[in-house]
């Protein structure tokens, strides 16, 4: 399948090695730090670009909670509000909607199903076609979506969420089912999950990871990387503030990188470390109080064109060694996807709280947007001994809910006004009853990518399969 001409900006497969590159050249170091390194180095000066401001009158309302507001005003910054959770683990997949990967689970706002169980979802190709949801051949993905600005935009279609196929391929109609990702959807069908997890804007995988890391993407829409950095820092600058201990466990690369300037500062680079460690920590007990872990960005974190199963495996790898370290009983995690990789989704985004006054850095030709729109949805869970059973939330996130679970936990001020006002994920929890996954449960044996039959060795099959596409 020939990929989409706007897939990833100027392609996707050049997009994909150019963020690479730059995270590559940074991990060798910055600013004369070595990532892993703890020796000496004077901190990087932080970056800074002129940019454009926008005002939204109705953000100075009361009603809005601005950057800088604690939790609880009447407790000081740093203070346990939820003294039964320790450590918070955070995991983050790459492109991957909530249709594509749930949408036939059935737990949640998956896809519409006819009278035979049949996903009813279906686009217009733009020639007289349409390609309807389909399961995918095999375990592969080929460039065939795209995630950019303008393809979000236009597979977001005002609303009506019938633009994918014109603003990709058919591709974009294709979905994963527990044959592909047995412990993906066991984790999925076990715990707690959210039907309305947002990514934080139509765009790539590093604008929406500045805005988990840091509530606003500065602008960014694309996978670029500027030196500016966030005018109230990152959270990781909160933790090292108020003395929270974190760690970042990476595999080939760190994702702070696209926040470049921090890997040359020594208060953050000593954190970073690989993730052989993680599994040494979880087993010892000695975790930190946050945690982030990244899959390989080449092999397991299934972003297209990568077989998905390996992402399957690594997420049964590190859910496991926290579901069977001694920490467990104090131990939240959460997984989610950074972005919507362009596959379908039938839910449309909606309004969302613009982080700041800095308006979407748009190049020539781009359709026109704001930050006040979420991104499409994208698969997310919680993972505790205190996670409610058989419960699905319905409550609006995104990834500025990770900052804001973490800032209600420490009492930490929010750092943007899109933190500041979302959601934390605690309602998928219960701390007034017996934790009920106190012992682990056994979840299904991931995929297994190397024996089973894949495309590995029979290639990744006709997508869209001819029975998809029907004549309008």
């Amino acid at each position: 399948m020939t990929p989409p001409e706007n897939a990833d900006d100027a392609g996707a497969t050049s997009q994909r090695f150019g963020r690479r590159q730059l995270l590559e050249a940074a991990a060798l170091g910055v600013g004369g730090v070595v990532l892993g390194s703890s020796g000496a180095g004077a901190s990087t000066t932080k970056g800074s670009r002129r940019v454009a401001r926008i005002r939204y009158p109705t953000l100075t309302s009361a009603a809005v909670r601005q950057p800088g507001s604690l939790p609880d005003p009447r407790r000081p910054a740093g203070a346990d509000l939820v003294p039964e959770i320790e450590q918070i683990v955070v995991v983050m997949m790459e492109n991957h909607s909530f249709d594509n990967m749930l949408g036939m689970l059935g737990r949640g706002d998956g896809f519409p199903l006819d009278a035979q169980g049949r996903p009813t979802a279906a686009c217009p190709d733009g020639h007289g076609h349409l390609v309807h949801a389909f399961h995918m051949p095999s375990d592969c993905q080929t460039d065939g979506v795209g995630n950019d600005w303008n393809t979000g935009h236009r597979s977001y279609d005002n609303g009506t969420n019938q633009g994918f196929v014109e603003a990709s391929t058919g591709e974009t109609m294709g979905y994963f089912l527990d044959s592909d990702m047995p412990f993906t959807w066991g984790l999925a069908r076990t715990f707690p999950i959210a039907d309305r997890w947002f990514c934080s804007l139509l765009g790539q995988t590093d604008p929406n990871r500045r805005y988990l890391f840091s509530g606003t993407s500065l602008g960014l829409v694309s996978d670029s990387f500027p030196l500016a950095l966030p005018p109230n820092g990152t959270i990781f600058d909160t933790f090292n503030k108020y003395g929270i201990s974190w760690r970042d466990y990476y595999s080939d690369l760190p994702s702070l990188g696209v926040y470049l300037p921090l890997l040359g500062e020594r208060a953050i680079n000593e954190n970073i470390v690989k993730i052989d460690q993680f599994f040494i920590d979880a087993a010892a007990g000695s975790l930190p109080q946050f945690t982030l872990l990244e899959p390989n960005y080449s092999i397991s974190s299934e972003e297209n064109p990568q077989d998905v199963q390996y992402g399957d495996q690594f997420m049964s790898d590190v859910v496991n060694a926290v579901m069977r370290g001694p920490q467990w009983p104090k131990t939240l995690m959460i997984w989610t996807y950074d972005e919507w990789g362009g596959w379908y989704d039938h839910v449309p985004p909606p309004a969302a709280v613009p982080p700041d006054d800095v308006p979407p850095d748009l190049p020539p030709g781009s359709l026109p947007g704001a930050f006040d729109r979420y991104g499409f949805r994208v698969p997310a869970g919680v993972i505790s001994p205190y996670a409610k059973t058989d419960f699905v939330s319905h409550t609006v996130y995104d990834h500025t809910s990770i900052l804001k679970t973490v800032e209600t936990k420490w009492n930490l001020p929010a750092l943007t006004r899109r933190d500041a006002n979302a959601q934390h994920v605690l309602d998928m929890v219960d701390f007034t009853a017996k934790p009920h996954f106190l012992h682990a449960p056994t979840l299904p044996d991931p995929a297994n990518p190397v024996s089973s039959y894949t495309c590995l060795t029979t290639g990744p099959g006709q997508i869209p399969p001819p029975s998809a596409v029907t004549p309008a």
